[in-house]
């Protein structure tokens, strides 16, 4: 059922469907029964959730905490830097200057200051927090994802949380995590559950590796470099008879997944003539189809006065790209607030997070925590904001490449923020020390933030994936994050 109540139906399909729906299955969506594609059974657990829905908001390189949740305006101005605070309507409670519209609604969020781990490296710290596993796992390989990576807390949601209204448990968008250098950043995938449990990646956000931020209005270059021909991307509505994921498939050879997508193809042609369609193949043929799914995808059908309340821009288009998304039924939707280590103020911080990075967030993310609560959503979707690693305590500068200073890598504390899924808003929990830079009570680890997550969703504790020997992987490996509820 939709949030209106109205339920999506299987529509009519013709052969070419079937067969493209097929191809969906085996490039990732999970939604066929392929014996050779699927890995171990995984158990599906029903628990009863506080949160029907979890909107996980990824700041790839970096949110700095001085310059947004935790602000340390009694510290030397080398730790304090450039921006005020400004009250929020919770009293008490005091946030960076550059996001007015996030401070009148503190109502209805909540911040934990001290959530903490070990690393200042972007692959590792990307790792840890789309894990939520503090440590590294074997063989890891901060160039490229590889097969014993810990899967995704996207993932888990995928492989361990019931498929509503046809549509796949998790998804990520507007786009993969990739670097400037076109290396695919590790942490996002499916890891040691196997490709095929990777999250549903949407791509509809061309890369380029020469522009960050929410573009078309605030895209820019780390270094103020002039963007080469201007930024042309255009954020489209996916295309999801092939995605396009398919060629970034980063365990199987390209040529043997052709092989197998032929060869499915022509079984599928054998079946379309002669067998009737499953329950799990009829879900992904109406991924194709059913004209509900694809409104969820395209933004520009929105209402004029909604796309300028988001923002028209990359930001406002994937928050309210969530919103339907949760609306139609996800579970969870991962939503990369910026590629390419966006968030990644090593110089220029204060110009960048002043004019380019603070304002289409606050303005998306409030939309956001209005339409939810407009809609009778906020109480039941979990909305969590985090990047791989806070920024460094002490303002640094590097003139060889930047004008004006920044902040380094900073894993030892970061601000996350909380809203709705039963949290009460007006919240803080824990505290860092007065520079900012460790965490001086009730730290919190990413198998924290994570437990909170899986809660939401329903996962009882005792939730676990099985591998190819039936052995058990449990993914509570922390407890929720209770001062937040």
């Amino acid at each position: 059922m939709t949030a209106s109540g109205s339920a999506f139906v299987h529509p009519s399909i013709g052969r070419r469907a079937a067969l493209q729906a097929g191809g969906i299955g085996l490039l990732g969506l999970g939604m066929n029964h392929a014996s050779a594609l699927r890995a171990a059974d995984i158990t599906t657990y029903a628990g009863k959730a506080s949160a029907k829905s979890v909107i996980y908001i990824f700041l790839s390189g970096g949110l700095a905490q001085h310059e947004s949740f935790d602000m340390k305006p009694n510290a030397p101005l080398n730790i304090r830097g450039d921006f005020q605070p400004i009250a929020t309507k919770t009293p008490g409670l005091d946030i960076c200057e550059h996001l007015p519209l996030l401070a009148q609604r503190s109502h209805l969020w909540s911040l934990c200051r001290s959530l903490t781990h070990p690393s200042n490296d972007h692959s590792a710290g990307h790792m840890i927090m789309l894990s939520g596993k503090t440590a590294i796992p074997p063989g890891f390989d901060p160039a490229a994802p590889v097969r014993t990576d810990w899967p995704s807390i996207a993932a888990v949601a995928r492989a361990l949380t019931k498929s509503r209204n046809n549509l796949p448990p998790a998804a990520v968008i507007p786009e993969r995590l990739v670097h400037a250098s076109r290396r695919v950043i590790p942490g996002q995938f499916g890891g040691l559950m196997g490709a095929n449990r990777d999250p549903w990646f949407i791509e509809a956000s061309p890369f380029d590796a020469n522009s960050y931020g929410a573009y078309p209005e605030y895209a820019f270059d780390h270094q103020d470099r002039p963007i080469v021909g201007g930024d042309s991307r255009k954020f489209q509505i996916p295309d999801l008879t092939l995605p396009a994921g398919m060629s970034f498939s980063r365990f199987d050879k390209r040529m043997e997944l052709l092989q197998s997508i032929e060869r499915q193809r022509t079984e599928l042609d054998r079946a379309a003539s002669t067998e009737s369609f499953d329950e799990s193949r009829q879900r992904a043929i109406s991924l194709l189809s059913d004209p509900k799914v694809k409104r969820s995808l395209d933004v520009y059908q929105e209402p004029p006065e909604t796309l300028d309340r988001y923002g028209r821009n990359s930001f406002g288009w994937s928050l309210l790209m969530a919103r339907n998304l949760i609306e139609a039924g996800v579970n969870l939707v991962q939503v990369n607030l910026g590629s390419n280590e966006s968030w990644d103020t090593h110089g220029e911080a204060f110009p960048h997070l002043k004019d380019k990075l603070l304002p289409p967030t606050d303005k998306a993310l409030s939309a956001l925590l209005d339409d939810l609560q407009e809609r009778g959503l906020l109480s039941e979707t979990l909305i969590v904001m985090a990047g791989e690693f806070g920024r460094a305590p002490k303002v640094s500068h590097l003139p060889q490449f930047y004008k004006f200073p920044g902040r380094d890598h900073w894993g030892p504390v970061q601000s996350v923020f909380f809203a709705g899924g039963g949290t009460q808003g007006g919240r803080v929990v824990g505290s860092s020390d007065k520079i900012g830079g460790y965490p001086a009570t009730d730290p919190q680890k990413p198998e924290n933030l994570a437990a909170t997550i899986y809660s939401a969703l329903g996962l009882p504790e005792t939730a676990a994936w099985y591998d190819g020997t039936n052995r058990p992987t449990h993914i509570f490996e922390g407890s929720p994050i209770t001062g937040l509820f």
